[in-house]
């Protein structure tokens, strides 16, 4: 487990705002952009957004997530995962980044909003790079 709080400060947003734009742009054909304001990351669709505070108290992040996977996260660890304005009624997921953050945890959430958004054929390509 890496572990770690980001902080709520504006080092630890820039610092979480940094580790999530990487595991993003990690994944074939994803570009970044600001969308409502804050860094969006795109595979034709969008899969993840920042939120810097964005409608409320947290530093988290919204992604897509496969169908039934936001009601076990936010009934699991309720502290750590909510359901996000906007977008929660499709089933995505808001991850909270200032509190202990296990950013492997973070690598396979974007990694499978990632594929719950992209065409097929780039999904068998992150599958063809990972075998």
């Amino acid at each position: 487990m890496t572990a770690g709080g980001t902080g709520s400060g504006p080092q630890g947003a820039a610092a979480a705002l940094q580790r999530l734009r990487a595991l993003c742009l990690a994944l074939p054909e994803v570009i970044e952009r600001i969308s409502h304001g804050e860094p969006t990351w795109f595979v034709r669709r969008t899969f993840v957004t920042f939120a810097d505070h964005h409608h409320d108290d947290r530093l988290a992040f919204w992604c897509a997530a496969p169908p039934g996977v936001q009601e076990e996260l936010v009934a699991a660890a309720p502290e750590r995962f909510f359901r996000p304005p906007y977008v929660g009624t499709r089933g995505w997921v808001g991850v909270r980044l200032d509190v202990p953050v296990d950013w492997d945890e973070i690598a396979e959430l974007v990694t499978d909003a990632y594929r719950t958004v992209a065409p097929r054929k780039l999904v068998a390509l992150l599958d063809r790079a990972r075998s």
